[in-house]
């Protein structure tokens, strides 16, 4: 354990030097920085190539492991309800700090274009439901496609359980060792992170820019309170009220999944890291995190709903549109309902976020004056992603050991 501890806080010393030189690194050599991309989404690519095998292989064998269908209905019902709650209470807060700060000055829309907005198809609930359910798992597969291998994993788990025993041991045997492969491989991977953090970084800001941060410093700030509050007081909250356990001394041991998330921008390329340190320095059961992390890297999407709900108010604030509280009302259950269907990929929210504005009858052309600070934010925002994500699987994990 103490060797662990060591090898972690190296590692997480080492993305830290990453980050802060990526910073200085895209700030004073701009041209080499965007030269230098290539690195850094290589990086991105090996841990997105884990995923997919890592994800149905995991899932599978802790479906397995759980020996029934009772006992995988009450972990799966305890996930659902605490990823819901933590997704809420960030709605939740985002609406309270839009009211009381009231970021947002009224702006023209002459001359501002969101191109995309146009491309977008009308939210629908029953297209959503049916996107869930692959109709090919193999071009899912291919694909990447998270919710419907996930689908099909927990139903293909469920019918193993009504195999032979001997079959059963086979299967289990055969995934397991997948899963092992797929958990070694992302140790290699690992040990490029400093590297990998450093190219990303860079960059992001050799790409945005300073100017553009500073023109909209208001609703970065925002954002990014709202963001930290929910993680450092939020989140710990909950975890002491259902966990029972110190929050802050669980969140530091497993920092370093945050990190990755921050670094990357994405909660599927952050799986196999959240699944070493729950495991390992978190003290989680492989089990509860081979079911509860590929969920949570889909469904929970804490860091997401906050900048969506923050976006859209700053948004009818710019349009002159003043929202009363039943609109509110309506935009946090919709923000929480369509969280669920983000992909766990860089900038997929602003999707959503066309999807929202159409549902409320705000002007999508005001997104162009936030895009270009999108992928700072994103960066933010996945790392409480992935900070809900270890927090529910904790909390899950302490239920299942009593």
């Amino acid at each position: 354990m103490i060797k662990k501890i060591k090898k972690y806080s190296t590692t997480n010393t080492l993305v830290l030097l990453g980050i802060f030189f990526g910073a200085l690194f895209g700030s004073f050599f701009p041209e080499l920085a965007l030269e230098q991309k290539v690195i850094g989404s290589a990086f991105i690519y090996f841990l997105k190539m884990l995923v997919v095998p890592l994800v149905f292989a995991s899932i599978y064998v802790a479906i397995l492991g759980l020996g029934s269908i009772e006992h995988l209905k009450r972990m799966g019902l305890k996930t659902i309800g605490l990823y819901l709650l933590t997704t809420a209470l960030a709605v939740v807060l985002a609406i309270v700090a839009m009211n009381i700060f009231n970021v947002g000055e009224v702006v023209s829309s002459d001359g501002l274009e969101y191109a995309k907005a146009s491309s977008i198809a009308p939210f629908s609930l029953s297209s959503m439901i049916l996107s869930f359910i692959p109709t090919n798992i193999f071009n899912a597969l291919s694909n990447g496609a998270m919710m419907q291998i996930i689908v099909f994993a927990i139903f293909f788990g469920v019918a193993s359980l009504f195999l032979k025993e001997d079959e059963q041991k086979l299967m289990v045997s055969f995934f397991t060792a997948i899963s092992n492969a797929m958990l070694k491989m992302a140790e290699w991977v690992i040990l490029m992170t400093p590297i990998g953090v450093f190219s990303l970084i860079s960059y992001v800001i050799a790409d945005q820019g300073i100017d553009v941060i500073l023109g909209l410093w208001k609703y970065i700030l925002l954002v990014i309170g709202v963001i930290v509050f929910h993680a450092v007081v939020t989140l710990p909250a909950v975890l002491a009220y259902f966990g029972k356990i110190n929050p802050y001394k669980y969140l530091s041991d497993v920092r370093e999944a945050p990190i990755m998330a921050f670094s990357t921008a994405s909660s599927a390329a952050t799986l196999p890291v959240s699944m070493r340190v729950t495991e390992e320095m978190g003290g989680v059961d492989k089990k509860t995190a081979s079911f509860v992390l590929p969920l949570g890297a889909t469904v929970s999407m804490d860091g997401t709903a906050a900048y969506l709900t923050v976006a859209v108010l700053y948004i009818a604030n710019l349009a002159g549109v003043t929202l009363s509280f039943g609109d509110q009302l309506l935009l946090g259950i919709t923000v929480v309902a369509l969280s669920v269907g983000v992909a766990a990929l860089p900038s997929a929210s602003l999707v959503m976020m066309v999807v929202i504005l159409n549902q409320l009858g705000l002007p999508t052309e005001y997104i162009a004056l936030i895009v270009a600070v999108d992928r700072i934010l994103d960066m933010c925002r996945t790392s409480l992603n992935v900070t809900s994500d270890l927090v529910v699987t904790k909390i899950v994990d302490q239920f299942e050991k009593k």
